[in-house]
């Protein structure tokens, strides 16, 4: 009988697909290791409003993200105005921004103490909250604002590269046989762009429906808060896993749709790339130029300044709370935290992206898609499935230590940082896949064959030829994922240690208190953290000459 080649990398590859499988596995079980009883309350009174709530947010935020991001997208692409290439890499500073901390900001810039209304009442000489009528952000409009300011940008960057790659050629070819802007926009541009509209939107409902920080704070009960309702509150494992399951059913209905539009992208891009010459932008005076400026600035402003007003202008009167030891400590832990996650989740991906290098057979490539799909998960899925799977082990190898040593071994990992990495990698092994595939992807196809021709081993031309090379890319996969595990939230509240707080738990405790100000100085930490990515990423459009934007 032959022996599979390359046992190492298969094995490594099936270890890591069954680990990101084992929260899910875990709540599947504890989902039906149930007796039922929940279940009824579950159906009739909590998920229907949570289901309705849920939908509703996610229908209100694709509306908002695909309107503000592809229109932006259109301007910047198609048309000429003032500091245009200045917001062509700004509009996607609002990534910078976690939506918890865009909901604290905007609650305290919208209250009836904030200047908004303040200004409000000094322009109309209004006294009291009865005297006019003002729109509450506690709601799920409110919510579903807050959420299209800061995640608006995935559409705008999908929708950008479409209209770079061909949207221009296309429109220019139509106003040469008559048709005007609108015709052009709305015939032309929107259904070739439609499968990345679609691609970027189904990204941003992912991240909605992972948030649990926003929802919480202004109040809105979508499926998130209910598995956490329902567990802590009701003390009801079962109906909060059964809670749990429901939103997996969501997710894996918007990754089957962004799969589908993914292929319709590709199929788009192949027919109308061959076109390369691209004709110059429309020059905008006047008033039109004016509204577009203030139609890409207000995103902008709105995404990112108001988070920098708030939390810059609570700051700056409490700069001695840069120096406390509480925000040491939280800061101190993020940094491990995201380091060490950075380093587990690198060494990961380029295991998994070697197997498939190695063994070039669709087993494999399953295996490897499989491992990938914990960046789908919400957080609060992956950590609570998490959490129980790292209980039972624990609890196994207590109950052999006493019935083989004599003595107990406690809990291991449970309620430990490294459980907070371990969720951390699952859930973002992915996000470094995909810059390091990226980046292989641009070497030459047969580098890898030709060291191999001059006598270098596999183990060897990876070493010696591929890594050098990868090098960018890898160190671009190290920083996202070290800024997302900073910024991460919904897992971390639930497998962190006592007493162990990240940038994040700190904000959303105080938050939770009532006391944002106190927050300020851990949320702008958080923000200048998460600017690296967005700075990397708005010098490469910044460096693009005028010819190709």
């Amino acid at each position: 009988m032959r022996r599979p080649r390359h046992p190492i990398a298969r094995l490594a590859t099936v270890a890591v697909s069954a680990i990101v499988l084992l929260p899910v596995a875990t709540l599947v079980a504890i989902a039906l290791s149930g007796d039922a009883s929940d279940w009824p309350h579950l159906a009739t009174t909590v998920l229907p409003g949570a289901v309705a709530t849920t939908v509703f947010l996610l229908f209100l935020v694709s509306v908002g993200t695909a309107s503000m991001g592809v229109t932006s997208a259109w301007l910047i692409v198609g048309y000429d105005f003032p500091l245009r290439r200045f917001f062509s890499w700004a509009l996607i500073l609002p990534l910078a921004v976690p939506p918890y901390l865009a909901a604290y900001a905007f609650a305290e810039f919208f209250h009836f103490t904030g200047p908004v209304q303040g200004l409000l009442r000094a322009a109309f000489g209004f006294t009291s909250i009865r005297d006019y009528w003002f729109p509450e952000i506690r709601s799920t409009p409110g919510a579903a604002v807050v959420l299209s300011c800061v995640l608006f940008p995935y559409v705008y960057l999908t929708s950008r590269v479409v209209f770079l790659l061909q949207g221009r050629n296309i429109a220019d070819v139509a106003r040469t046989l008559g048709a005007g802007p609108g015709k052009v926009f709305w015939r032309i541009l929107l259904p070739v762009a439609r499968p990345a509209i679609v691609a970027g939107t189904v990204l941003v409902l992912m991240e909605t429906i992972n948030d649990i920080g926003a929802s919480e704070y202004l109040g809105v009960r979508t499926l998130t808060f209910s598995v956490f309702s329902t567990w802590l509150n009701r003390g009801s494992l079962e109906g909060a896993a059964q809670i749990a399951m429901v939103m997996l059913a969501l997710v894996l209905v918007l990754l089957a749709v962004e799969r589908a539009a993914r292929r319709r992208q590709r199929f788009h891009t192949g027919r109308a790339t061959h076109m390369k010459a691209r004709p110059p932008r429309v020059v905008l005076r006047g008033a039109r130029a004016l509204a577009a400026t203030v139609a890409v600035a207000l995103p902008v402003l709105f995404g990112f300044g108001i988070p920098i007003y708030v939390f810059g202008a609570y700051a700056s009167r409490r700069l001695d709370r840069f120096f406390s030891p509480e925000l040491g400590s939280a800061l101190l832990n993020s940094v491990i935290t995201a380091t060490l996650t950075a380093a587990l989740t690198i060494v990961v991906a380029l295991s998994l992206l070697n197997a498939v290098r190695l063994i070039k057979t669709r087993p494999i490539g399953a295996l490897v898609r499989l491992a990938s799909i914990g960046y789908a998960l919400p957080g609060t899925i992956l950590a609570l499935g998490l959490l129980f799977a790292l209980a039972r082990f624990d609890n196994s190898v207590d109950s052999l230590a006493r019935s083989f040593l004599g003595t107990s071994t406690g809990l291991l990992l449970t309620g430990t940082s490294a459980a907070v990495v371990l969720a951390c990698t699952i859930r973002f092994v992915a996000l470094a896949e995909g810059a390091i595939r990226s980046g292989l992807e641009k070497l030459p196809a047969h580098l890898d064959e030709a060291a191999r021709s001059l006598g270098q081993s596999p183990a060897r031309s990876a070493r010696r030829v591929l890594l050098p090379l990868l090098r960018p890319a890898i160190f671009t996969a190290a920083v996202l994922v070290f800024v997302d595990t900073v910024k991460e939230l919904s897992a971390t509240i639930l497998l962190r240690p006592f007493g162990f707080n990240t940038l994040a738990t700190s904000v959303y405790e105080n938050a939770s208190r009532a006391v944002v100000e106190e927050a300020a100085p851990a949320a702008i930490l958080i923000i200048m953290t998460a600017l690296a990515p967005v700075v990397l990423l708005s010098n490469a459009l910044a460096a693009d000459k005028e010819a190709s934007l």
